[in-house]
């Protein structure tokens, strides 16, 4: 479904009304849900639609993903957080995940950024320049 050109301005206004401090406010979101269901303006399932879109981008922005191919201490996972805090401000969610492919190093991904000092992907960088 292609959503209107009104539907997206729409939900931008909608996500600004949503911000509390530059951050979503979750009550704010489902209140805003709500209203939009009850009153059906126009178009409101390609203003919902989008909407949601920007949530996601939003909490994805949000989110700071840490694999490591063993687990982290309490010690350098607190490192790692006020790294990252200093780098993308306050209000981070954070996800340590384990994964044994990695080898050795550490991927970080927080909304479209992402930080790999894995050997794996040193390993396929070094085959790709053969």
């Amino acid at each position: 479904m292609k959503t209107s050109k009104q539907a997206r301005r729409d939900a931008k206004q909608l996500i600004k009304s949503c911000r509390v401090a530059g951050s979503l406010d979750e009550a704010k979101v489902r209140q805003v849900v709500q209203q939009v269901i009850a009153s059906k303006p126009r178009g409101y399932v390609a203003i919902l639609s989008h909407f949601e879109r920007l949530v996601k981008l939003d909490l994805d922005q949000r989110t700071a993903r840490v694999e490591s191919p063993v687990p982290l201490t309490e010690a350098q996972q607190a490192a790692i957080k006020a790294s990252l805090r200093r780098r993308y401000a306050d209000g981070l969610i954070f996800d340590f995940v384990q994964n044994a492919r990695l080898i050795g190093g550490l991927r970080v991904q927080v909304g479209s950024d992402v930080f790999d000092g894995s050997v794996q992907a040193r390993l396929a960088e070094l085959e790709s320049s053969f």
